[in-house]
């Protein structure tokens, strides 16, 4: 008795690369903007554990972040996306923002993200 031999064909194969390589190319699209993201998350967790934060104004507590962005290479995140706030004795301090990338023709990827740290710390805490 005759076996047939069943198996991925050619054309089966090219598909199944296609659909990898698409999901490949939207993963390289969708991870900067996440990097960036957990960046923001981390500048703002730093800044947070800075001794006398909480006594320091609002613009070099923005100066501090930026720095600390800067560093990172978010360079999506602007001055006008970053509001700091003064409760009693801490400062809150929200980002919102909304990154933007293409993806294939008129398509487009977008990335909207929002952190928010209270920052309290004091000197000597």
């Amino acid at each position: 008795m005759k076996r047939k031999q069943s198996g991925l064909t050619f054309i089966g194969f090219v598909i199944v690369l296609a659909i990898a390589g698409l999901f490949i190319y939207v993963g390289m699209k969708l991870v900067p903007m996440y990097t960036e993201y957990y960046s923001l998350k981390k500048a703002l967790a730093s800044l947070a554990n800075e001794d006398g934060i909480a006594n320091r104004s609002a613009p070099e507590v923005k100066d501090r972040l930026f720095k600390r962005l800067y560093m990172s290479y978010a360079l999506d995140i602007k001055k006008e996306h970053v509001k700091i706030e003064r409760y009693e004795t801490s400062w809150n301090v929200t980002v919102d923002y909304e990154t933007r990338r293409e993806l294939i023709a008129n398509l487009d990827v977008v990335g909207k993200f929002h952190a928010e740290k209270v920052l309290t710390r004091k000197a000597g805490d």
